[in-house]
């Protein structure tokens, strides 16, 4: 076998079939296909799985006795690998402590860079603070005041209040002679009285003498005297000025200490750096005035929330005290809240000490602290949480460190400061740092690294994220980037790494960048297998292998394996046919137009790195809300625009975005969101639970005559209850291990294989199918079973048109993309009754699509717009962005730069915009149509 190939045989993981074939080392290869053609499986399950599994068999039996065995793959034989690295579309999780910052490492050396060079601030008065070792003090003395007459004095008493006579008596008896009084000299023996009530500075006078090269032995002596003294503070007073020296981080004017500036301080993960206040969060919970009164309109008696629901004696109770105060307060209980003058409002939330009748009323808010604190059941207090919102912690101000970190600062700026400039601009701040000679030696290797890795990540296209971002509130594609980036600056060489559509979220502009470091990465001598269906990603590889001819079952069979040069060639492959322009997603040549009356208006838009722009979304169309990354589409829809219309229609308690007002959503009866986040985070959801299909077919397996002699109710086919689940998995037909620092692996159950239920559930048939057999079923394989019931047909026919016909009915939820896990969604709302006037929000639907994928999914969206319901997709494929009736595309750039409206209208009035970047690319494609 040669050593520059991967060789495979007989891979057989999930639908591939058999399949063999041989992918060269340290090229740049794609792997594409429809849609469950069997990608995932071959890059992911096969080729990654066995070189994890590879891995923990190299670990000692010490090791692999923590780990459990993996199992091997499907697979005959596998030759060439090396030691894999899978870079997925995932986010992080919901840790709140993870940044882009820490995630990229960053912030390490940020922690390193400030302990190194940083210079270190009083809190109290802003005064710089130096420490020097006692030799380097009498150096500075010796040098700066040779000649001079000097006083050596060590500061007892800084700005503080008394009399401070038996301090005077100790420095006496310890054989003392002067101190210095608030600025002025006296002899201990006539210490003076001195104003209680006044601040007052006292030092006492260690030395006086000229500063002369022969004098330096009595210097040094004096100062080490004085530095034990003023516990680490030395004063040199000479022609009338005071020079503070200080042998530890110690404020001479305010007495403020400060511990070593170490790396640890800077960690909001350290109890050595982490606020008190919210233990380096950044937050806290607080009560939210909007979410306890939602309608500010409502009478006063009405308006409050929490006082509207519990049981019977507890709302009596606070709303015989609320009418109570409004009578002393002398408030109609029938005026609407807002109309309550402010003062009254605040008494009402927060308490008065005065007495209503013979009771103290509390307020609603202390009320509903003093509940969440003492109540025992988790119940009332998640009920009560509810009103409840995140707020920046009062004491760190939303920093997360304490003020002694936060006062070590680098020309002005804290590690705080730093963390919340976006990464372009901290790459500008990092490389134009003016720094001494000292320092420019000492963090010569530090400034590398991070200028290394910011650049990595803005060649990512992440330049507009801001290092102080939550790593939980990053979408699929730029988490993803962000971990190609951190490897991308390890500097590995030989290893094979496995990607998962990296250019997900990436605007056409950006591409270019995420191909130039993947071309970057292969140039250090590493393979990159890329599952990707963006058209520049397969035109720039080096090898592609396309799988196919279908999807599920249908598919798992190589079409074509070779360099891209040869895959035009390729008379079978539709993916070739799609590159060759044979077919095409077509442009809507006869885009819908906006007839300005039906205008949903979102106007003053300023969250984040919003303009306060003005946005009219026409209604009734298939709406394309684009530009490149950053520049604020996401905040546009899911911050502001979603959460708005949830307040305004439902009453809803969500947190809006900043806007000034919105018109027109009286013309909208629903707004559905179909995101990419997954229909369940267990193996008990599945394609079938969630569009309700299961709950039919339960009931057609109860209806059976099988079922009715043994008193089966459909509950016996269900996997979440006793009695016909098997026990020994629960029901989930796999069990979990543990993998302590590796993820988690599923291994199948061997008392029930897998199959969920026990023998008796079944030994139930219908037309010779057990209720295991159905949920083994691919869409389309059920739709044949169930043919003639309406009720499941029509629900699996939706699945179809969304293009899962070759998915399983209990495929579980994790082993779905977040792509496959959207169209789910889709197919459940399309299989309900359409009602018209429904506003559907999509996130870049085409994740994980193919180029026919992307045609099918269209014409369902096509299809919603025709019912009478509005369609908003945020996207950047220009197959999409092409077949949309109307454009509305912010930027002109991500971050700071970006959160305008560039330009609006139809793809084709989007082409003429020269500023906008949407257009210049829609132009191209629209030339070649």
């Amino acid at each position: 076998m040669p050593a520059d190939e991967i060789v495979i045989r007989g891979a057989k993981v999930h639908n591939l079939k058999n399949i063999n074939l041989r992918l060269p080392r340290n090229k740049l290869i794609v792997i594409t296909g429809l849609s469950g053609s069997g990608k995932s499986s071959l890059a992911f399950d096969t080729i990654y799985a066995e070189g994890q599994r590879r891995y923990v068999e190299s670990l000692s039996i010490y090791a692999r006795q923590f780990l459990g065995q993996l199992e091997k793959p499907d697979v005959e034989y596998i030759e060439g690998l090396s030691p894999a690295i899978s870079i997925e579309q995932r986010t992080t999780g919901g840790s709140p402590r993870s940044t882009v910052a820490t995630q990229t490492e960053v912030y390490d050396y940020l922690r390193l860079l400030f302990a190194r060079i940083g210079c270190v601030y009083c809190y109290g008065c802003a005064q710089a603070i130096t420490r020097q070792s006692a030799d380097e003090i009498i150096k500075d003395i010796l040098t700066k005041l040779i000649g001079g007459r000097i006083e050596i004095l060590a500061p007892l008493i800084r700005g503080k209040k008394g009399e401070y006579r038996d301090t005077a008596n100790q420095v006496q008896k310890a054989g003392f002679a002067r101190v210095r009084v608030d600025g002025a000299i006296y002899e201990l023996g006539l210490f003076p009285r001195i104003d209680k009530y006044k601040l007052h500075n006292i030092e006492v006078v260690v030395d006086r003498l000229i500063i002369k090269p022969e004098e330096r032995k009595r210097l040094a002596d004096s100062v080490e005297t004085a530095l034990k003294v003023g516990k680490g503070i030395v004063i040199i007073a000479c022609a009338g000025k005071d020079y503070v020296f200080s042998q530890e981080y110690a404020c001479s004017k305010c007495g403020i200490s400060y511990t070593e500036v170490q790396p640890r301080i800077f960690s909001f993960n350290s109890p050595y750096g982490a606020c008190p206040a919210c233990n380096g969060l950044g937050v806290k919970f607080e009560f939210d005035i909007d979410f306890i009164i939602p309608d500010r309109d409502s009478s006063v008696i009405e308006a409050i929330e929490p006082w509207r629901k519990g049981g019977r004696g507890y709302l009596m109770y606070y709303r015989s005290l609320l009418r109570q105060l409004c009578s002393s307060l002398d408030i109609d209980l029938e005026t609407p809240f807002n109309k309550i003058p402010k003062e009254k409002q605040k008494i009402i939330l927060y308490g008065s000490p005065e007495l209503v009748g013979s009771r103290r009323y509390e307020g609603v808010i202390p009320h509903l602290e003093r509940l969440f604190k003492e109540t025992e059941s988790e119940f009332l207090r998640y009920e009560i949480s509810r009103y409840m919102s995140k707020a920046p912690c009062p004491q760190c101000n939303g920093s997360r460190l304490k003020k002694e970190a936060l006062s070590v600062k680098i020309e002005g700026l804290s590690i705080y400061d730093t963390a919340r400039m976006s990464i372009a601009d901290a790459l500008i701040f990092f490389e134009n740092l003016k720094l001494n000679e000292r320092q420019r030696q000492i963090a010569h290797q530090v400034l590398k690294e991070i200028r290394l890795k910011l650049k990595f990540c803005i060649d990512l296209g992440l330049g507009y994220l801001t290092l102080d971002r939550l790593s939980s509130t990053l979408s699929g594609g730029e988490a993803q980037r962000i971990r190609l980036a951190t490897q991308v600056g390890s500097g590995l060489v030989g290893v094979l790494y496995i990607l998962d559509e990296p250019s997900i979220g990436l605007h056409r502009r950006d591409s270019d960048k995420l191909i130039t470091t993947l071309k970057a990465l292969r140039d250090l001598g590493n393979t990159l297998i890329v599952v990707e269906h963006d058209e520049q990603t397969i035109r720039s590889s080096d090898w592609v292998v396309d799988l196919g001819p279908g999807a599920g079952r249908h598919g798992g069979e190589i079409i074509f394996n070779g360099p891209i040069s040869e895959l035009y060639k390729c008379r079978i492959s539709l993916t070739a046919k799609y590159l060759n322009k044979e077919l095409n997603i077509h442009p809507s040549l006869n885009p819908r137009a906006a007839d300005g009356r039906n205008m949903l208006k979102l106007i003053g838009a300023s969250e984040h790195n919003l303009k306060s722009i003005e946005v009219g979304i026409p209604l009734g169309l298939f709406v394309c809300i684009s530009g490149v990354s950053g520049s604020g589409k996401s905040t546009l829809i899911y911050d502001i625009l979603y959460p708005a219309l949830m307040q305004k229609l439902f009453k809803s308690k969500v947190k809006v975005g900043r806007y000034r007002r919105i018109e027109g959503y009286e013309f909208i009866d629903k707004v559905i969101v179909v995101d990419q986040s997954p229909i369940g985070r267990t193996p008990r959801s599945n394609p079938a639970t969630y569009t309700g299909a299961y709950s039919h077919i339960r009931d057609i397996f109860a209806r059976l005559p099988e079922s009715k002699v043994r008193g089966y109710k459909p509950g016996r086919f269900s996997f979440n209850l006793q009695g016909g689940r098997c026990e020994a998995c629960m029901g989930d037909g796999i069990k979990k291990i543990e993998m302590h620092f590796l993820p988690p692996v599923y291994v199948r159950c061997e008392v029930c294989q897998g199959r969920r239920f026990n023998e008796q559930t079944l030994e139930a048939r219908y037309k010779g199918k057990s209720i295991a057999d159905a949920l083994e079923m691919t869409v389309l394989e059920a739709r044949e079973l169930f043919g003639n019931i309406p009720k499941i047909k029509n629900i699996l026919d939706t699945l179809c048109d969304v293009g899962l016909g070759y998915i399983q009915l209990g495929q579980s939820a994790n082993q779905l993309s977040g792509g496959e896990a959207q169209r789910v969604k889709l197919s459940s709302e399309l299989s309900k009754r359409a009602t018209g006037n429904t506003l559907y929000i999509l996130d870049e639907p085409t994740t994980g699509l193919h180029f026919a994928d992307v045609d099918k999914l269209l014409l369902v969206l096509h299809r919603l717009v025709e019912k009478g319901n509005t369609v908003i997709v945020i996207e950047h494929n220009l197959d999409v962005v092409k077949a949309c009736d109307y454009i509305i595309d912010l930027g002109p750039e991500g971050g700071d730069a970006g959160g305008e409206v560039v330009a609006c209208g139809s793809p084709f009035e989007l082409t003429k915009n020269n500023k906008s970047y949407t257009g210049s690319y829609l132009k191209k494609v629209l030339e070649n149509e």
